[in-house]
């Protein structure tokens, strides 16, 4: 089935195919703010900086320490679910653990 065009309802009882591109959405926002309402302000991560993350001193924690840190039940659910075995232990930087932007 095709998407109706833009501008035209989907047929009653299915739901809306398309969602609003950024142009649209930049429309309804405008016209929103022309009628008062309150329209909230995106937070845009690229215009933040970035906090320095402290590089940890020392050598890393000894893998018996870490494991420990861990309630037996959260142990038991890893070796059920993935069979995990911990190894080793190594710093990753924060920006390894961070989804990347689009």
């Amino acid at each position: 089935m095709e998407a109706p065009p833009a501008g035209e309802a989907a047929p009653p009882g299915e739901p809306d195919p398309t969602w609003p591109d950024e142009s649209a959405e930049a429309q309804f926002l405008a016209e929103a703010r022309e009628r008062g309402e309150p329209v909230p302000v995106p937070a845009n991560p690229a215009a933040e900086p970035e906090a320095a993350e402290p590089e940890p001193s020392g050598p890393a924690p000894e893998l018996d320490e870490l494991v420990g840190r861990l309630p037996p039940a959260v142990r038991e659910t890893l070796d059920e679910l993935f069979r995990a075995r911990f190894v080793r232990v190594t710093r990753l930087p924060r920006k390894t653990l961070t989804a990347p932007k689009q």
